[in-house]
């Protein structure tokens, strides 16, 4: 069986009693970084000393098929750095090749950066995406933002506080200065510090310099307020643009509110008319009467 336990994010006070149970009794661990967990099993006072296997994002596709082979007899506790293995943190591909191999995968849940963050936002939490860490590089980050500007759910995104002064300028350009924007910064630690504001005052305010892990969670998108004829006016733009129809009816579908079915049936019937109508001004006319 293959245990995928999460650590505490900052505080060991978050440690569950199932996973300091685990570490007791456990044979085989595989860690992110062991000297993390072994920093870990010393601070929590457990005196077991398990055999450690390295398992990170260098080798973590290598020692899947291995590690899957060795769960077959002996539970085998996975842990990150911090938080929930697999999310932005080695794992994945472990789950995945267990999965393939009919070995069973189960989880000990505790502290998550992601929803301590959602949570403590103050914005809406009943629907949001975790988007993870932005690319980066300026142009690729720049692209990774357009394709959620319109998104409506609240968003959750890790950075390094040494881009997140760069990030938020990026998110401000794209998503709007106004929107709003919680960065929350070395949570459930003593300095814990949440900021709130807009996407361009947290930028201002992140060029002083920014330490400890970071959490940005940013609003959704407002829904616009669209008739239908507008609504196909901005597909009929974006296809004009090189955009697929299908695509552009739902990234105006998303925005608006507006049916996707709607849109892409009235824009296909729109274009059509306007290729219609284009050919029929391009016929001859006769240069004499009609009788």
């Amino acid at each position: 069986m293959i245990i995928l336990a999460a650590t505490p994010i900052g505080n060991l006070g978050d440690a569950s009693t199932r996973l300091i149970e685990a570490l007791r009794t456990s044979t085989v661990i595989a860690a992110e970084d062991t000297r993390v967990t072994v920093h870990l099993l010393k601070a929590l006072g457990v005196e077991n000393r398990p055999r450690l296997i390295a398992l990170h994002d260098h080798n973590e596709r290598g020692k899947a098929a291995e590690l899957v082979e060795l769960a077959r007899d002996t539970d085998l506790l996975v842990l990150s750095d911090a938080g929930m293995p697999t999310v932005s943190d080695p794992g994945f591909h472990l789950v995945d090749a267990a999965i393939a191999a009919g070995v069973t995968v189960t989880a000990l849940p505790g502290p998550s950066a992601v929803l301590t963050a959602l949570a403590v936002s103050g914005l809406p939490t009943d629907r949001f995406t975790f988007e993870g860490f932005l690319p980066r590089k300026h142009g690729e980050r720049m692209q990774a933002l357009r394709e959620v500007a319109t998104e409506r759910r609240t968003m959750v995104f890790f950075e390094s506080p040494n881009r997140l002064a760069a990030s938020l300028t990026d998110l401000a350009a794209v998503l709007g200065a106004g929107r709003r924007v919680v960065v929350c910064r070395e949570l459930t630690k003593f300095y814990e510090e949440v900021k709130r504001g807009t996407a361009a005052e947290l930028a201002e305010w992140a060029e002083a310099g920014v330490r400890g892990e970071i959490c940005v969670v940013v609003a959704g998108a407002e829904a616009r307020v669209l008739d239908l004829a507008t609504g196909v006016e901005e597909v009929l733009a974006l296809v004009a643009a090189g955009a697929r129809l299908k695509d552009a009816a739902a990234d105006v579908s998303a925005a608006s509110g507006l049916g996707k079915r709607d849109l892409y049936e009235a824009a296909l019937t729109g274009r059509s008319a306007e290729a219609g109508s284009t050919r029929r001004k391009a016929e001859p006319q006769p240069d004499f009467p009609l009788s």
